[in-house]
């Protein structure tokens, strides 16, 4: 886990497992005993730093065996790390340190050199977040900050040994498994597909972020280390199937972050011939909450989110606060075994967090359809919730239908102001190679599924992937100021 249990675990698989293979990224192997001696090389230079007990440190989420290391070493020495992504901006990742109190930003080379660069105190920007608990948590994940600044989420140790037992056993993982690491490392994925597997003695095969949208280099992967355990965004399943490469040594499939369309199960399945598929569902602050196996054979038109995994439990609450006692529709409320305990940010704990009948749940702000046997439909975000010519509209649902045409390839839709209706819909759509897919014809097939108010209004149509978030989903934010900055030119 992302704690002094997992350093010392790992480096348990330095000493009797010295010879074999921890990390893979490109051409370059790195064994256990290489991993637990570069993280003592590491913990010696972070003495030398004679930081006090507990105290936490930025270590931007570079996706290398350095800096993995270099968070093991934080683990091991009680401090606390907090693994923004590298992609901020120096602002934002100032204001971040200083939001955690944060005393040094710490970064590796390949030559392993580490720079400790101190970071300038702010008690304006700290006032109102909580200091890191070591004894809690050692690891400060953020949210994608798709709705502003990002969040700080301290990930409780023992949540994650509670996650990492619970994962173990429902994929029945063991250290002859190999895993595909495809998100970023600042990414809460990366506590299955790396932590896991590394606290297991696995193996992890990193996909370069330099590279994600490499096809060709993500199926090579797969291929040639003999991949067991894949989970990912539908982008990068859209990549592996592109080819009709078949990957028989894939034991588990897992789908996440983003609906898979109905559409690419089939290739998926063809792809995976001996694997298990699943749908799981959670964010950074609780995990994953839900789990659904997937039948590729048998296209459902939405995928379910599934059923509560063990230990959690999950409320609907309905639009009059009520929750509901069978089947129901609202706000998705869950209490997971694995969540944080709240946001640094203590006013945002208290708005995002509740108490009912002695457990806290999370106010998830996902709005969900139960049916009478317990099964859990996402129906879209509360924030995803918009009104065009005063009617109640979901983005959601209009991405679905234009998804759904054969020619897209992904699609997102975003809303933009106007001064007559009030707000009307934006579609960037990046279509499959060598279709000949136009805005006309997607407006059509739009009309034909969808009321007048829900057709977009203007289409953006491209050849290239969607802009992502630094956790690969789609960056809704960048569609819709690009968008806004090119009407007003």
């Amino acid at each position: 886990m992302p704690s002094p249990c997992l350093a010392e675990t790992v480096a348990v698989h330095g000493h009797h497992r010295r010879h074999q293979t921890a990390l893979i990224l490109n051409d370059r192997t790195v064994t256990y005993g290489e991993l637990s001696d570069l993280t003592q090389t590491y913990r010696d230079r972070l003495l030398q730093l004679r930081l006090l007990a507990g105290s936490t440190v930025c270590v931007p989420a570079y996706k290398t065996p350095e800096t993995i290391a270099l968070l093991l070493a934080v683990f091991h020495e009680g401090l606390v790390a907090l693994a923004p992504s590298p992609d901020l901006g120096a602002a934002a990742l100032a204001r971040l340190s200083q939001q955690a109190r944060a005393t040094h930003t710490l970064t590796v080379s390949a030559s392993n050199a580490l720079t400790a660069d101190p970071v300038q105190g702010n008690e304006e920007e700290a006032e109102g977040f909580a200091p890191a608990d070591p004894g809690r948590s050692s690891l400060l994940l953020t949210t994608s900050g798709s709705t502003g600044t990002p969040k700080i989420v301290p990930i409780a140790a023992a949540g994650f040994e509670a996650f990492a037992a619970w994962a173990t056993h429902e994929f029945g993982l063991t250290p002859s498994d190999v895993a595909l690491s495809y998100a970023p490392l600042n990414f809460d994925l990366a506590l299955l597909d790396i932590w896991t597997f590394l606290q297991l003695g696995a193996q992890v095969v990193l996909v370069d972020q330099g590279r994600a949208t490499d096809g060709p280099h993500v199926q090579a992967l797969v291929a040639t280390h003999d991949v067991t355990f894949v989970q990912g965004v539908p982008m990068v399943y859209r990549q592996l199937v592109e080819a009709g490469a078949v990957f028989t040594p894939v034991r588990h499939v897992i789908f996440t972050g983003d609906s898979l369309p109905d559409a690419l199960l089939t290739p998926v399945s063809s792809a995976f011939p001996q694997a298990r598929f699943h749908n799981v569902f959670g964010c950074t602050e609780t995990n994953d909450s839900f789990i659904h196996t997937v039948d590729p054979s048998v296209p459902s038109g939405r995928m379910p989110i599934g059923r509560p995994i063990a230990g959690t439990d999950a409320l609907v609450r309905e639009p009059d606060g009520a929750i509901a006692q069978s089947a129901g529709s609202g706000e998705l409320l869950v209490a997971t075994p694995f969540q944080t305990d709240g946001y640094l940010n203590t006013a945002l704990s208290t708005e995002a967090f509740t108490v009912i009948d002695g457990r806290t749940y999370y106010r998830t702000g996902d709005l969900v359809t139960r049916d009478e046997d317990g099964l859990y439909m996402l129906q879209g975000r509360a924030d995803w919730q918009v009104k065009v010519r005063g009617v109640r509209t979901n983005l959601q649902e209009v991405e679905q239908v234009i998804a759904a045409h054969p020619d897209v390839a992904e699609a997102v839709v975003v809303p933009l102001p106007d001064e007559q209706a009030g707000v009307r819909l934006h579609a960037h759509v990046s279509r499959h190679p060598s279709s000949t897919l136009t805005s006309l014809r997607l407006r059509t097939h739009a009309g034909k599924h969808l009321p007048r108010h829900a057709i977009p209004t203007s289409v953006y149509i491209t050849d290239i992937p969607l802009p992502r978030t630094s956790t690969g989903k789609p960056d809704r934010n960048l569609i819709k100021s690009n968008r806004m900055k090119e009407t007003h030119t």
